[in-house]
């Protein structure tokens, strides 16, 4: 073997390495601002989680075949093997951001309902039979995924 054929392999090996995956960035469950998040604060940062895990989990479904692809290449080149993903990093994170919005909504059942007022549920959306109207961020994470 040639030192340009060693080098290429050398290079190629460190390319594959490096595209492997990212560190996760857990978010923290809980914030010093907690104390005093208004309702209205509550409901914004849900949102902007929501929105999170849903690009996580497109991130998530992209790793999957990333993966995939590298294993079943894996098989006539090994060096696509370094290629591999298993941080799970948009999974970790996205379980994190979930968290932080059940934690928020037991601040907002705390302090954002009406005392003396009888909550009603809403209707069965007809869309998704499978989802129902109170499903926790797990549950909407797991339909994603599974789509």
């Amino acid at each position: 073997m040639s030192k340009y054929q060693a080098g290429s392999i050398a290079l190629l090996t460190l390319a594959l390495g490096a595209c492997a995956g990212r560190a996760p960035q857990i978010p923290p469950l809980f914030h010093a601002t907690d104390r005093s998040i208004a309702c209205d604060q509550i409901a914004a940062e849900t949102k902007v989680n929501n929105q999170k895990i849903s690009d996580l989990a497109t991130e998530q479904q992209w790793k999957f075949g990333q993966n995939v692809t590298a294993g079943i290449v894996g098989f006539m080149a090994w060096p696509a093997w370094l290629g591999l993903d298993f941080q799970d990093a948009a999974g970790q994170e996205a379980r994190a951001l979930s968290q932080r919005n059940e934690y928020l909504l037991t601040l907002a059942k705390e302090r954002c309902q009406p005392k003396g007022q009888i909550a009603r549920t809403a209707p069965a959306a007809e869309e998704d039979p499978g989802m129902s109207a109170l499903a926790s961020n797990s549950e909407i994470l797991s339909g994603l995924v599974s789509r």
